[in-house]
């Protein structure tokens, strides 16, 4: 595995750069140790907690990135993309910090807490089809028709360089990582950590994990070839992906060691795990990490291992159903 090149359409540089924009307007996540954690699996576990953005997940330092750099005439004109919630907080939060107006594309029924908060935010919803990919054909349709700046969830150097920053505080607290295990949706996440690790520490394996019962990305990185899926569904619904994005692909065939899947209930247990052993609340996706570290733990045995913690907006019936219900996920 090779450091970063300049020839990738992002770069640590750009990272760097991000953190110049995004440190005027965020302050730096917690990167925590929990021993308890640590002592079951065997291993030295740091978390990077995420989880505690302003908005609950990571993406929030993507839509602040972005939207610093658009010109006068997009903010006029407005944004507008799709999520299935986290990316569609960002969008929402960064749009209100730089004065414009965004139109987000959700699927039907959305995370209620996520909802709620692109709401509070001032971000317009319209929901639409069950899941993302639906949404987004309409996003683009609308900001050709309209003029509006679209903005795809992944294919964006910018909210890659912006996540990337959480990268960066995690190296710098913690320089001697082995494996960091992100959770994978659209991929900017990792494509962002992987970005700094190998620029910084090339010895560094990044794994991603999805859940298994949306494997596109995953299938896409190891058949190395952008692969889609007609359906799927995940209680995670920040990994709810069925098709694989272009920029985050190539970013994860030149940078990313593997990706693994974890099943629902895999996530499950993490989850209450996580608030068990560590004391912190995750959604699905960002428990997926923690997913996944458990089940390569013969591998791990002896290491160094960042966990990223992407977010932390669970409903109270999904945490609720998590502790009470025997059925399976």
């Amino acid at each position: 595995m090779s450091a970063v090149t300049t020839s990738l359409p992002v770069s640590v540089t750009d990272v760097l750069d991000a953190r110049q924009v995004i440190g005027r307007y965020l302050a730096p996540t917690p990167v925590v140790r929990p021993t308890a954690l640590s002592a079951t699996l065997g291993f030295d576990v740091t978390l990077k907690c995420e989880n505690l953005q302003p908005i609950g997940a990571f993406k929030i330092r993507g839509g602040v990135n972005l939207l610093s750099r658009l010109s006068e005439d997009e903010l006029a004109k407005g944004v507008v993309t799709a999520s299935t919630g986290n990316h569609a907080q960002s969008i929402a939060y960064a749009a209100r910090l730089f004065g414009t107006r965004a139109v987000i594309f959700m699927p039907e029924n959305p995370n209620p807490l996520k909802a709620a908060s692109v709401r509070r935010l001032g971000g317009e919803i319209i929901e639409l089809g069950p899941d993302f990919d639906a949404g987004n054909d309409a996003a683009r349709e609308m900001a050709e028709r309209e003029g509006m700046r679209y903005i795809h969830p992944g294919n964006e150097p910018h909210l890659i360089a912006g996540v990337g920053t959480y990268a960066l505080e995690l190296i710098e607290a913690e320089p001697h990582l082995d494996t960091v295990i992100v959770p994978v949706g659209g991929g900017s996440g990792v494509c962002g950590t992987a970005t700094v690790f190998k620029a910084m520490r090339p010895q560094t394996k990044i794994i991603a994990v999805q859940t298994e019962n949306m494997p596109a990305v995953h299938d896409s990185f190891h058949k190395r070839q952008l692969i889609s899926y007609d359906s799927g569904q995940t209680w995670a619904e920040g990994l709810a992906t069925r098709v694989a994005f272009e920029m985050p692909f190539e970013l994860m065939q030149q940078l990313v060691d593997d990706v693994v899947l974890v099943s629902e209930e895999d996530m499950r247990q993490a989850m209450l795990d996580l608030m068990e052993s560590a004391h912190i609340v995750a959604e699905g996706a960002g428990a997926a990490a923690l997913a996944a570290a458990k089940n390569l733990r013969d591998d791990l045995q002896g290491q160094r291992v960042g966990l990223i913690v992407s977010g932390g907006n669970v409903t109270l019936d999904t945490i609720q159903r998590a502790v009470c219900s025997d059925e399976a996920w």
